[in-house]
């Protein structure tokens, strides 16, 4: 019996002669392949008989023992020794380490070789042609100012001279809506001009977190001209005034080096108004005492006041009285940018603040929310509105629900509140911060534009049409995105003139007209088709004719079409404002300007220049809500599609990746990714 393993030591024999198995191995088998090379000849017979003689002869070794692993001729060295548990440890970690060393190293070196690629020495400039039109401007127009038919860099580069003659799409403001838009675009369609006052993109939805020191400024802008370049266009720092809709000029205002308002004309094909909004005052005095949260600036601001306020406080010269009005904070206006703010104003103080400032202060901080609604986020589900109330409990941070604020004072904010028995008590609060953030309203250019048109009778957002057309505007010459703007349905009114042109090219009076229920279904489509969002009051029009069939005739007379269409028209909502809603505007604007000029040659070439072209290549706009979601201090609340949950951690990590994802680069990615890192490791 022979036993197969390390020592490979025959059954009886002396441990002592390792080599003994081996030889009795080897030999033996060499024997038998001399004996049947001896007798069998090749003859296949005599191999059998061979073999059957050689299983009983003592000198027989099974096939299954001679593994070639095991057989190694006598003149061949010993095995080696095997080492330690602890040299192999220390060898594996040494091997290890230097590999991760090595790899290390050479990232670490083609970094800096990348880096050093970088740098220029040589000059950059050459000669480049400019136009004479480009720097000595025509004047015309109502108030005979320069004109800028031909912009400095549009012979920059090719692609630039190119596009130097297609139709002129200027493009007011560098918002959601102006950069989904950009994104969307075609190089090369359009003469692209982007104006706006500021000159990169903000995301609005973490800029919450930008105030406390959570994440940098940095990390929330994106250079507007790196979009820009992307379809070959150009971008002019300054605001729009005014707009010439006859003459299809745009009035735009800059300030020039010595601090002087130059204003000139930007002639355009089609006009974009993204502008976005303001602050909704409400008719409250003392504004001017308060804070906003819409731009980079303004979180600027409330970092330094924070801070401010905080240093203050540590000053031995302040009074209890002082030192706790100081370290009171309001917000006004309990949706996601106030309730945001507070969570992370919170967690500023919470977290960070023991770390570097007298504990004092933690215990005589105090953060209040003035909201005018029973909930906060009332506009999510009741039981996540509920949820982050309790959260704000927890966290001692005041909920003032039915409240209404009457004046801003320098010390003091007067509001009212509503009791549960109805009555309405007037009371002050002593604060140092105060931020307002209550709705919107229109910007001054928006009331200057509606004041032209007859159509516009929002006080707070420019009308459209579905297809984003401005309502009373030249038809398809200029449109509106975003949160200046607002979708009018006016289902019933545009349906009953569609009638109307029915009735008369039949012959009939429209007043005595019938539709019967097929019909019926015909204008049903019709109504999908220009207004999607009535798409779910929409579903069962058997019942819906049933139920304004009053007469039972199985037809529905003018009278009641109407009637059932204004119910309809009722039902149906203004748009949120919010970023995903322009964002979701700004593409759809997008893909139907490609769609038009990929049509235009073929519209040239028939001559259709007049007519709803827009309706004619493309479909309506048709908003689908993705959802809400929040930040309400170290947890989280989401309300997607009708499903709602709230969270933890977990839901933290889950709302940044959320906003990771729609990060408008990669740049802001990795910023966004090393802040959150920072703030773990650093604080804020």
């Amino acid at each position: 019996m022979v036993r197969i393993g390390p020592r490979r030591v025959l059954a009886g024999s002396s441990p002592r002669s390792s080599l003994q198995p081996r030889v009795q191995l080897w030999q033996p088998y060499r024997q038998q392949d001399a004996l049947r090379q001896h007798f069998t000849r090749g003859c296949p017979q005599s191999n059998r008989q061979w073999t059957k003689h050689a299983r009983l002869s003592p000198l027989f070794v099974p096939h299954r023992l001679l593994i070639p692993r095991l057989l190694r001729p006598i003149s061949t060295p010993a095995l080696p020794t095997r080492r330690g548990p602890i040299f192999r440890f220390f060898y594996r970690f040494f091997a290890y380490t230097g590999g991760f060393i090595l790899v290390t190293g050479g990232f670490v070196l083609a970094f800096f070789i990348y880096d050093a690629s970088t740098y220029r020495e040589d000059l950059s400039y050459t000669d480049i042609p400019v136009s004479r039109d480009a720097l000595y401007p025509r004047r015309g127009g109502p108030k005979n100012l320069p004109i800028a038919e031909t912009l400095v860099d549009d012979d920059d580069f090719p692609e630039n001279t190119r596009s130097k003659h297609k139709p002129k799409l200027v493009i007011l403001g560098s918002g959601w809506g102006s950069v989904a838009l950009l994104k969307q675009l075609h190089p090369e369609d359009y003469h692209v001009t982007v104006v706006s006052p500021v000159n990169y993109f903000l995301f609005t939805p973490m800029l919450p977190s930008a105030t406390v020191g959570t994440l940098e400024l940095r990390s929330l802008v994106e250079p507007i001209r790196r979009i820009v370049q992307r379809v070959k266009g150009h971008f002019l720092r300054a605001e729009a005034v005014d707009v010439e809709l006859s003459e299809r000029l745009l009035e735009v205002k800059q300030t020039d080096a010595s601090g002087e308002e130059r204003h000139f004309y930007l002639p355009y094909d089609k006009l974009v108004i993204g502008v976005g909004s303001t602050t909704n005052a409400h008719g409250v005095q003392g504004l001017e005492n308060c804070y906003f949260l819409k731009d980079i600036e303004d979180a600027r601001q409330i970092r330094n006041k924070v801070l401010e306020n905080l240093e203050y406080a540590c000053l031995p010269t302040t009074s209890d009285d002082e030192r706790r009005r100081l370290l009171s904070f309001v917000v006004s206006g309990g949706g996601p940018t106030g309730v945001e703010f507070a969570a992370e104003l919170f967690d500023l103080l919470n977290e960070d603040l023991g770390r570097s400032f007298p504990k004092i202060l933690r215990n005589e901080i105090s953060v209040h929310v003035i909201q005018s609604r029973g909930h906060i986020l009332n506009t999510y589900d009741e039981a996540l509105s509920k949820y982050a109330e309790e959260r704000f409990a927890h966290d001692q941070v005041e909920v003032l629900t039915n409240s209404r604020v009457k004046e801003v004072r320098p010390d003091k904010i007067l509001f009212t509140q509503k009791g549960e028995d109805g009555e309405t008590v007037t009371k002050e609060l002593p604060m140092g911060f105060c931020l307002w953030s209550t709705g919107v309203a229109q910007t001054e250019f928006c009331k200057r534009i509606a004041a032209k048109l007859e159509n516009q009778n929002n006080r707070h957002a420019l009308e459209t049409d579905t297809h984003l057309r401005l309502n009373g505007a030249p038809l398809g010459s200029v449109y509106a995105i975003g949160d200046c703007s607002t979708v009018q349905n006016n289902i019933a009114d545009h349906l009953v003139s569609f009638l109307r042109t029915l009735a008369y090219e039949k012959g009939k009076d429209p007043e005595k007209m019938v539709i019967t229920f097929k019909e019926w279904r015909g204008i049903a489509q019709r109504v999908k088709k220009r207004f999607p969002q009535a798409s779910d009051h929409l579903r069962r029009l058997d019942r819906l004719f049933e139920q304004y069939d009053k007469d039972k005739s199985g037809t529905l007379d003018f009278g009641e079409l109407h009637e059932l269409l204004c119910q309809i028209d009722s039902k149906l909502t203004s748009l949120p404002a919010t970023a995903q809603r322009a964002h979701q505007q700004g593409q759809y604007l997008g893909r139907k300007l490609n769609k038009l000029a990929q049509a235009a040659p073929g519209m040239q070439a028939n001559e259709m220049d007049y007519g709803d072209l827009d309706d004619a290549v493309y479909k309506a706009f048709e908003y689908r809500h993705l959802g809400n979601l929040a930040y309400i201090g170290n947890s989280a609340v989401f309300d997607i599609n009708g499903l709602s949950f709230s969270g933890g951690l977990l839901a933290v990590y889950l709302w940044r990746s959320v906003y990771f994802a729609q990060s408008v680069s990669f740049r802001t990615r990795v910023l966004l990714a090393m802040d959150w890192s920072k703030r773990a490791m650093f604080g804020r």
